[in-house]
């Protein structure tokens, strides 16, 4: 035998021995494999193992190349991207323009949930087989980070299984992509049971490094929490998340076990319908009183949110006044001051407002996403009953309730937003814009408007000035802030329970890389 074949053997042999299981524990599941069906972090997390973007983060969360090499301006409107040659999807289809191109057009259509990372695309001319040139409405100077959560599909595989349409589960249409996944990412799947298991296994075309030594993943969604942890203590599974945060001390005292922990780029917020002039759900009516920002601010004087940090969140949050946190690019300090906890002032607001006696409205909330969620909705709506304000509250698993929300199907509801581009433009413009075409407003459900905050939107995206930049920045979000255009709670905190023979990277965007995981025996 050569020397070479030796040590290919040898390389084989220390991967077989090193190589290893990895059981995960979380409170919910993607809810389709399908990378642009739902932009919500746990779906992204889970299908950004089998599926890749052309520009990703690395361990640093720092950007680094993908399925492009490298990118270049070429103009003010004019993106060139090179394309990473002898990549595979995990049928062996070879990645080319044609795919980007086919992913494009199927995340701007019908059915996506991505379209706020494409909609600055005019269009994609294609060079050759591995360069395009992304084609812009306007100059767009963080582009790249905007398109590490648009993940590319193979155009053949789709074709071939009917599935050039995103799953839709708002009008409840699924296809081949609800079940199975063909990606170019470092993992593939191998079964899929919804809601109950889905595994995963290393993809032995996969164009890049893996630094970890996991080769099969089990990912199992545990609901209950207190089952949940009582997984991770039995060995059952090797990482949980989120831990609840009144067994955070508990975990952290195992000789076995580790709780990774820091700030999570998520904020909680509480959103009003403010377009119809009467709301769907509620006693009131021939009018919405959600238009009255003395409603909206009344509610939001309501809230006691350090109550709500100390009895429901056990300390593992901060309150905000913005809809994004200090570590996201274009926070303003100066902005960060929230309305005074006030009950009589809020009940004097719902005086002048006319609603002396208060009213009923139903409340949209999710029992098994967000840290505690249904919890924060129960104390809520304890404190709106101080100013008489009937809350009622339909809590109910995320597999029901975003089909629920993202259908504007609601009239008081509570969402979290994760800034994934790290900057202020991917909160302005799916959040705070009002509702439009290129995904401008997709997830302001309650379709609050401005025409200055859509404008000075616009401008902050081509704006490469930093100084006429934040100044912008703070005129929009001070807008939005004396408006009470939402109703900002808090940032989450993440804890993650880990065994100690569990070497992982925790992403500040909830994201779990299963890449760069080392399982020791």
């Amino acid at each position: 035998m050569t020397s070479a074949l030796v040590a290919t053997a040898l390389t084989a042999m220390s991967f077989v021995a090193s190589a290893a299981t990895l059981r995960v524990g979380n409170q919910g599941d993607a809810l389709a494999m399908d990378p642009h069906s739902l932009n919500e972090s746990l779906q992204l997390s889970i299908v950004g193992n089998v599926f890749e973007p052309l520009v990703t983060r690395g361990r640093d969360y720092k950007l680094t190349p993908a399925l492009a090499t490298d990118w270049k301006q070429t103009s003010p409107t004019v993106w060139r991207f090179n394309l990473r040659k002898g990549v595979q999807f995990h049928d062996g289809t070879p990645f080319t323009a044609d795919d980007v191109i086919f992913s494009y057009e199927r995340a701007k259509g019908e059915g996506s949930d991505m379209k706020s990372y494409v909609g600055q695309i005019k269009e994609i001319k294609k060079i050759d087989d591995h360069s395009v040139d992304f084609v812009l409405n306007a100059p767009f100077p963080i582009l790249p980070d905007l398109f590490t959560q648009w993940m590319m599909m193979s155009k053949k595989w789709c074709e071939t299984n009917q599935a050039t349409k995103p799953v839709d589960r708002r009008k409840g249409i699924e296809n081949a992509a609800s079940f199975r996944a063909n990606g170019t990412g470092p993992y593939r799947l191998r079964e899929r049971q919804p809601g109950v298991r889905s595994t995963f296994s290393r993809s032995g075309n996969y164009w890049g490094k893996i630094d970890g030594n996991v080769d099969e993943v089990i990912y199992t969604p545990i609901g209950n929490d207190a089952t949940r942890v009582a997984a991770l203590l039995s060995g059952e599974i090797d990482v949980m998340e989120p831990v609840p945060v009144q067994d955070v001390e508990r975990l952290k005292s195992n000789a076995k076990l580790k709780v990774l922990q820091g700030p999570e780029l998520r904020v909680i917020f509480l959103g009003m319908d403010q377009k119809r002039d009467e709301l769907l759900f509620s006693n009131v009516k021939g009018k919405n009183p959600f238009k009255d920002k003395r409603v909206r601010q009344a509610f939001y004087q309501a809230i006691d949110i350090e109550g709500i940090k100390k009895t429901v969140m056990r300390g593992a949050s901060t309150p905000v006044a913005l809809l994004l946190p200090p570590q996201v690019n274009g926070f303003m300090p100066e902005l960060g001051k929230r309305l005074s906890f006030d009950v009589d002032a809020a009940k004097k607001l719902m005086v002048e407002a006319g609603y002396p006696a208060g009213f009923e409205v139903k409340m949209n909330c999710p029992n098994d996403r967000y840290v505690n969620d249904g919890e924060i909705c129960q104390a809520v709506a304890a404190n709106l009953s101080k100013i008489g304000v009937k809350i009622n509250l339909e809590a109910e698993t995320k597999g029901t309730y975003f089909p629920k929300i993202l259908s504007r199907n609601t009239s008081f509801y509570m969402l979290g937003w994760t800034a994934s581009t790290v900057d202020v433009h991917n909160v302005l413009y799916p959040i705070m814009s009002s509702p439009g075409e290129g995904g401008r407003g997709q997830f302001n459900l309650g379709a609050y408007s401005n025409a200055k905050v859509d404008e000075l939107t616009q401008k902050i995206g081509s704006e490469t000035d930093l100084k006429k930049r934040n100044e912008m920045i703070h005129e929009a979000l001070k807008i939005h802030q004396d408006e009470v255009g939402h109703l900002p709670l808090h940032q989450q905190a993440l804890n993650w329970g880990v065994k100690k023979t569990v070497d992982m990277v925790q992403w500040p965007d909830n994201g779990m890389p299963w890449k760069y995981v080392k399982v020791s025996p």
